[in-house]
């Protein structure tokens, strides 16, 4: 009878352990951004919405699968895999999202947006954000000729997004004049192409121009 007892505990606390162990936990989303950014093109500018996400998941970041952002009021949505997403680590917090949500045709819708993070063992965390951002100036333009640049922007906020000669990132300068020797930029030695970088975070916008060479 003891016996029985005894392993009649042992196997009450195994099934408890392994329920505990196979236990599914949703994941979180923390917080979000969504920004209009836009980008030169040889017509107008393109438009995209830069959109992340605070996640969390008590399995751990590798957890993490997919990630859907729905506009339900147009009937749009988004699907973006572990495998597609860019995650970036900022003060110990895992960011995930994409920088390339956009529509077929016509603008970008203004809104509430809904996004749905689904973990391997398929639960679910869900949050709203909206979105209700405008381009309220000109897309800018730079030009570099003979070791000075020039700016042309009525944006609040202007920096310039450097490169190396095979087009690896390689720092962000905070533009104080809107023209001015390159020298006087201290750039890495590295660096062979620039492109502005404007924002706008009041309206949630932002623009990109192409690269242009700076040495």
């Amino acid at each position: 009878m003891k016996l029985y007892i005894k392993y009649t505990k042992y196997l009450f606390m195994l099934l408890v352990l392994i329920a505990v162990s196979c236990s599914n936990t949703k994941p979180e989303i923390q917080y979000g951004f969504i920004q209009l950014v836009q980008y030169e093109s040889d017509a107008e500018p393109e438009e995209y919405y830069t959109f992340f996400i605070l996640a969390e998941d008590e399995d751990g970041f590798d957890n993490l699968e997919e990630l859907y952002v729905y506009h339900d009021r147009d009937q749009l949505r988004w699907h973006i895999k572990s495998d597609e997403w860019i995650s970036y680590k900022e003060d110990e917090n895992n960011w995930i999202g994409t920088r390339r949500i956009a529509v077929n045709e016509g603008s970008l819708p203004q809104g509430t947006y809904r996004a749905v993070l689904i973990n391997k063992g398929g639960e679910k965390g869900e949050r709203s954000f909206t979105y209700d951002g405008s381009v309220r100036y000109p897309f800018p333009q730079i030009n570099v000729t003979d070791g000075r640049y020039t700016v042309n922007s009525e944006w609040p906020v202007n920096r310039l997004v450097c490169y190396d000669r095979e087009g690896n990132y390689s720092t962000t300068i905070n533009l104080t004049s809107l023209t001015g020797d390159i020298s006087n930029l201290n750039l890495p030695s590295a660096v062979r192409t620039a492109a502005l970088w404007t924002e706008d975070t009041d309206n949630f916008c932002s623009a990109f121009t192409n690269v242009v060479s700076v040495r």
